[in-house]
């Protein structure tokens, strides 16, 4: 019994791919890793701060050893503020991301409400040899700027120095770190 040659190329061929299918399956080469998301860019801002827009970002509150702590930022970003209660001394830390080395942030740190603005002096802050330090305002919970901040319209702002000045949203978990601190 003979094959037909069109059969027996068809064989050959089959037979051919099955035997190239076999060889080592080349290794798939890593992805490159993301491109780090740019730096913020200083805006030149309005002297009238309820026009300056509103920072991008969201709120987030939990309790925390010895209170409790509310910070505000971008999803997958570190905190640009932070308000953190202190239960046993009864008084509230505002932390605002500074650019600037620790060594560098004396001065004042600026909170403006619709109610009108303070200023409270700050100390440097955050972890040693961190990439972004912080400028760290603390004063007694029964503070009535907290209850400016709570009741602003909508928005209160933070200037701080080595920062970027700052809008922010007046949501509830402001007001719930200056509760946990009154109670």
């Amino acid at each position: 019994m003979t094959i037909s040659s069109p059969l027996r190329l068809a064989c050959i061929l089959g037979g051919a791919l099955i035997l190239a299918s076999c060889g080592p399956k080349p290794t798939p080469q890593p992805l490159p890793p993301p491109p780090p998301p740019p730096a913020p860019i200083a805006v030149p801002l309005s002297a009238d701060w309820r026009e300056w827009p509103v920072a991008a970002g969201d709120w987030s509150y939990r309790a925390v050893d010895g209170g409790s702590l509310a910070s505000f930022g971008a999803p997958g970003q570190p905190a640009q503020l932070i308000l953190r209660c202190d239960v046993a001394t009864h008084r509230i830390s505002v932390s605002r991301a500074s650019a600037a080395p620790a060594e560098l942030i004396i001065g004042q740190m600026t909170i403006r409400t619709t109610s009108g603005d303070a200023q409270w002096p700050v100390l440097p802050g955050g972890a040693p040899g961190a990439a972004t330090s912080l400028a760290v305002a603390t004063r007694a919970a029964v503070d009535g700027v907290f209850d400016r901040m709570i009741f602003s319209r909508g928005r209160f702002a933070v200037e701080a120095p080595g920062a970027q000045p700052i809008a922010v949203p007046a949501w509830a978990e402001v007001a719930r770190v200056i509760e946990d601190c009154r109670g």
